[in-house]
Parts: C-alpha cells; sequence; structure tokens
C-alpha cells in the first residue's frame, strides 16, 4: 500500500504544481480541495509526471483533447489525471462587488 504524504512533501507538491494557466489551476485546486488528505506518493509521483509538461499540453489532456502518450503515459499519471478531471466544481464564494440588490 501506498503511504500518505506528509505535511512537508504535501506543501512542496502543491508548491510545485502552481501553473501558469488559469484553467490549469482550477483543475489542480480542485484535485487538492478533494484529495489533500489522502494524496499518496503514487499519486504525488504521477501528479509531478503531469506537472513536467508544457501548460498547454497539460490543458490538452484535461480537457480530453488528447490523450496520454510517450513517457508520460503511465499507470500514476493515468490515475490522477482521471481524478484531475472528475474532481467536482465547487462553487467559489462570492464577493460583495458581485452580489446584485434585490430587485
Amino acid at each position: 500500500m501506498d503511504e500518505r504524504l506528509d505535511e512537508r512533501s504535501l506543501s512542496k507538491l502543491r508548491w510545485r504544481c502552481r501553473r501558469g494557466l488559469l484553467e490549469n489551476d482550477l483543475f489542480v485546486e480542485r484535485f487538492f480541495r478533494q484529495h489533500e488528505a489522502t494524496i499518496t506518493t503514487r499519486q504525488a509521483a504521477g501528479l509531478l509526471t503531469l506537472m513536467d509538461l508544457a501548460d498547454n499540453d497539460l490543458l490538452d489532456l484535461l480537457l480530453g483533447r488528447k490523450p496520454l502518450a510517450g513517457e508520460v503515459d503511465t499507470p500514476e499519471a493515468r490515475e490522477v489525471l482521471a481524478q484531475l478531471r472528475s474532481a467536482p466544481v465547487v462553487p467559489l464564494p462570492s464577493t460583495p462587488s458581485e452580489e446584485r440588490p434585490p430587485r
């Protein structure tokens, strides 16, 4: 069984997963919101494999435009990609400026 990531490793992983494209960041943040307490070393390895991709290539994978191929097509990366794609969308809290006045 894979062991869970300790707090320090999890913090480093979160930092490494910061992306240049907002769309990728949204997928990654949803993943962490859903799985942060249970991320294993195996999942971390898969996530790091995906994070080595260029932003546009990663987005193509996340949106299902392209399949995993080549050296990034590992069981760990496939597992994490499926989790990234299926993480539930949680609405962001609205800010006061976004609230509309009652009619």
